[in-house]
């Protein structure tokens, strides 16, 4: 089979090769991989700025959907055929994620573990879970950690009720999930970014109010669009210094999600405004199986159709990752099979 790996970090370092077809363990299945999404983490991860541990070779991404080829002894979750889709963090299956406060868990698809940019992948059935039917294979793999963070931002911790304000930043795939599981739930939407042509594109899909971040003040842009209330809830994808702006748009009793680190891995905000808005700052760390499942069987009964900019061939890894780098609207979609991707 043909798979992508790096010898060492960095991207000029991706090759793809031809490497032996893994055959599935008792409790295993072998899956054929028909798409794998991009994550601005997976470029973290080749360039060598997102955690260690790493057994090079090493192949790198964490979301794929696929079809089961054959399952080993055991197996009884999946069967020959069945459409999957993969778990972030394999083995958090619900409730709080396994880990000490001394050594929070780390252990995830696409690295540390071995990744999924790869024809065929041989991986424990509790790590997987059934696809959507009412998507397909290109659409399905951008859930796992876009979709599901999104999710449990939301819903799932945030508890999100209709009425409410949600402010997303940017048009990432995160972002354009959260647009759209905000608006199901009959919550209002407004959208930060740099461009004007994707603010009109984000509404389009559904949000109420585009804000040009670098037009000026964004935070007082939100809280005038909202009459002074500010946002309820806010999906902190910046991250770094940019946390203090968004506990200026937060409202009173508002919930901040911590989700990206593009501006850096130290948040920085003061702490006045945020003791006396009595606000909830919670990270996100994608989130467990059973969310995921809830999250697929939302999607099934409220239509909800991923935002997909472009799906390249398998053979076009740096080309997508470029794009990636460069600030997709929503996701970016590597077709591995291309028979199977509907």
């Amino acid at each position: 089979m043909k798979a992508w790996t790096i010898d060492s970090f960095g991207r000029d370092n991706l090759k793809l090769v031809e490497l032996a077809r893994p055959e599935p363990g008792p409790g295993d299945v072998l899956v054929q991989v028909a798409n794998v999404s991009l994550n601005y983490r997976d470029q973290l991860v080749i360039d060598g700025k997102f955690g260690g541990g790493f057994d090079f070779p090493f192949t790198p991404g964490s979301d794929f959907a696929g079809r089961v080829a054959s399952c080993g002894a055991g197996v009884t979750r999946f069967s020959v055929g069945d459409r999957v889709i993969s778990s972030y963090v394999p083995g958090w299956i619900d409730g709080l994620p396994p880990g000490s406060a001394a050594r929070p868990y780390t252990t995830t698809m696409g690295g540390p573990l071995p990744g999924v940019l790869a024809e065929f992948v041989a991986l424990p059935a509790d790590w997987l879970l059934r696809a959507p039917r009412s998507l397909s294979d290109a659409q399905a793999s951008t859930l796992p950690v876009a979709g599901v963070t999104a999710w449990t931002a939301l819903v799932e911790a945030g508890r999100l009720r209709a009425g409410q304000t949600v402010l997303v930043q940017g048009t990432g795939g995160v972002a354009l999930f959260g647009v759209q599981i905000a608006r199901a739930h009959g919550a209002r939407v407004i959208v930060t970014s740099s461009d004007d042509g994707k603010l009109e594109r984000a509404k389009a899909l559904g949000a109420d109010i585009g804000v040009n971040r670098t037009a000026g003040d964004w935070a007082k842009a939100v809280i005038e669009a909202t009459n002074g209330r500010g946002a309820d809830h806010i999906l902190e994808i910046a991250g770094g210094a940019n946390l203090r702006k968004s506990v200026e748009a937060a409202a009173v009793g508002g919930q901040i999600s911590i989700i990206g680190i593009i501006e850096g891995l130290d948040l920085t905000a003061p702490a006045l405004p945020l003791m006396l808005k009595q606000l909830v700052i919670r990270g996100v760390f994608v989130g467990h199986r059973r969310a995921t499942e809830d999250f697929v069987a939302a999607v099934e009964t409220i239509g909800l159709q991923p935002v997909i900019d472009r799906r390249y061939p398998f053979d076009a890894l740096p080309e997508a990752l470029a794009h990636l780098a460069r600030g997709p609207f929503g996701k970016i979609v590597v077709d591995v099979a291309q028979a199977q991707n509907g």
